[in-house]
C-alpha cells in the first residue's frame, strides 16, 4: 500500500484502477485537497495499492503515516478502469 499525492484531477474517485510508473493500483480512498486555500491545481491525495491489500485497508491493518508517499502529475497517471 502506498500514499500517492497526484497534482491536477485525472478524473479518478475511489475504487478507480490506475496505471503509475508501470503498475497498476487501485485507489482505496481519494482526498480533494487544495479546492478553497490550496494551491493553484487540486490536489488528490490517494491510499492505493494491489486488490490483494483491499482486507488490509478496510480493517486498518496498516499505519498512514509509515506509507511510502509517491507524488506524480495528472499527466502521468493512466485511468485504466473508473470506478463505477
Amino acid at each position: 500500500m502506498k500514499q500517492l499525492i497526484i497534482n491536477g484531477d485525472p478524473g479518478i474517485r475511489k475504487d478507480a484502477v490506475i496505471e503509475y510508473d508501470g503498475e497498476e493500483y487501485v485507489c482505496f480512498a481519494v482526498a480533494r485537497q487544495g479546492d478553497w486555500h490550496g494551491p493553484d491545481r487540486v490536489q488528490l491525495w490517494c491510499t492505493v495499492g494491489s486488490e490483494d491489500e483491499r482486507e488490509d485497508y478496510q480493517y486498518r491493518r496498516y499505519i498512514p503515516n509509515h506509507l511510502e508517499t509517491l507524488s506524480a502529475d495528472a499527466d502521468a497517471v493512466t485511468v485504466v478502469e473508473s470506478a463505477t
